[in-house]
């Protein structure tokens, strides 16, 4: 496959990484220096340190869905390897939707205080967008699998 087919996509990964380091950076520590009201600043706190925990298995994630394009761009799409990188996005979905699911009763807690019912919807859509993205890096790593034992079967009966 041409080195370029791919090219988009990688660049979207960087792309994606890039808002997530500057809000890491320089976003959440200032959230952390200057909260919005005093009330909740002790509810805010754990928040903050879920979002950092956040940033580890997202990068993770990223850097896994960097390697499948280097294997679709190597003719190694279907591979064992691919089958893996699915299996780690997977496993770092989950872990950040389960993050953020713990992190819920603090985001209740802020909008509570804050008389901010709305920002509990908000707080479930990095939820559910995870657990869309694990759910369906299972199924692709399921697929892909089955596709390489159908493969492996084919090239062994040839």
């Amino acid at each position: 496959m041409k080195f370029g087919s791919t090219l988009f996509l990688k660049l979207a990964v960087i792309l994606m990484g890039i808002p997530v380091l500057t809000l890491s950076i320089l976003g959440l520590p200032w959230l952390a220096n200057h909260p919005a009201s005093p009330e909740y600043a002790h509810a805010l706190y754990p928040i903050i340190i879920g979002m950092y925990l956040s940033v580890i298995p997202f990068y993770v994630a990223l850097f896994q869905a960097f390697r499948l394009l280097i294997y679709i761009d190597k003719n190694i799409a279907f591979s064992h390897f691919s089958v893996k990188s699915l299996m780690h996005i997977k496993y770092c979905a989950f872990t950040m939707g389960s993050l953020y699911a713990v992190l819920m009763p603090f985001v209740f807690l802020v909008a509570e205080k804050d008389d901010a019912p709305g920002l509990i919807l908000f707080g479930m859509v990095p939820i559910f967008a995870t657990m869309v993205i694990a759910f369906f890096s299972a199924v692709l790593q399921k697929l892909l699998k089955e596709a390489i034992d159908i493969k492996t079967e084919h090239d062994l009966t040839i």
